[in-house]
């Protein structure tokens, strides 16, 4: 049998298999021989040993398409960052640095700004004009009245999502939208475990149809300094590409240096002064940075 863990606590995998559900897994002794550690994400072999007490061992690991590591999870498609149009306000500067710790990790990405019940149009209008070209998909909606939850869905069919995201942006209450017909309850696991309170600090997929997960990562909820120098951070900007020819100067920095494509660009309103902003800001904090 073929299936996914969904979660990995104290020795044992929680794997969901097609049609059958998650059964409480071991992983064989001869992944600590090879130094191999599954991780959630993965997809494994299960040698199924008690059908009603949904018992296994897991017997091999399939190919892993990535790795992230922090948090320590495998086989992601892509990201889902979800931000609230107000209340709380958002903190664009974060969104920017979400957007650009996915791209390292050569993640598609799709923001979400949710609670568009309770929007102004004006503040919806601003944000859609600052991200129509960052290279990712945005999408408003609102999680109290499902407007725009089902073309959401269609976007995650037959991926593996992680969902990432500051607190108090009604992100749980969008994951629980999206699982409203999931085939797989998330409470089966936790009846299972009955680990306490720490069980919440691990990444746990939850399985809302055919080949379709989202992943709760607790591990990104916040960001400090990335891995990353100063003269890289305009790749993580796609909207600056087209001005760049313009630069006087090969490897412009689009800061301080004179005639720039990028800051002409700016002033003629065709990149976002937002964006611009948080730029220069996320070039000043790495330029500044120590290094040991």
């Amino acid at each position: 049998m073929q299936g996914k863990i969904v979660k990995g606590i104290a020795g044992f995998y929680y794997v969901h298999i097609e049609d059958l559900g998650i059964y409480e897994c071991k992983a064989r002794g001869s992944f600590r021989k090879d130094k191999l550690k599954p991780l959630v994400g993965d997809d494994v072999d299960v040698e199924i040993l008690e059908e009603e007490g949904k018992k296994g061992n897991i017997t091999a690991l399939l190919p892993r398409r990535n790795t992230l590591l922090r948090p320590a999870v495998a086989n992601v498609d892509q990201a889902l960052v979800i931000f609230a149009i107000t209340k709380p306000a958002p903190s664009l500067n974060l969104l920017d640095r979400f957007l650009i710790m996915m791209r390292q990790h050569q993640l598609p990405c799709i923001i979400c700004f949710n609670k568009q019940d309770i929007a102004k149009e004006e503040e919806r209008r601003i944000l859609a004009a600052t991200y129509e070209n960052c290279g990712c998909k945005v999408l408003f909606l609102s999680a109290l009245t499902e407007d725009g939850v089902g073309d959401l869905k269609v976007l995650l069919q037959h991926k593996t999502t992680a969902v990432a995201g500051p607190s108090g942006v009604g992100k749980s209450s969008l994951v629980n939208r999206l699982q409203s017909d999931t085939v797989m309850e998330t409470g089966d696991i936790s009846k299972k475990v009955e680990r306490g309170r720490h069980t919440t600090r691990h990444s746990e997929l939850l399985a809302m149809g055919e080949k379709t997960y989202i992943m709760d990562t607790p591990g990104f909820s916040s960001l400090g300094v990335f891995e990353l120098e100063k003269e890289e951070l305009a790749e993580y900007y796609p909207e600056f590409r087209p001005f760049e020819p313009d630069c006087r100067f090969k490897g412009c920095s689009h800061v301080s240096e004179p005639v720039c494509g990028v800051k002409t660009a700016l002033e003629k309103g065709l990149i976002s002064r937002t964006r611009y902003d948080n730029y220069t800001l996320l070039y000043e904090e790495l330029k500044n940075r120590k290094k040991y």
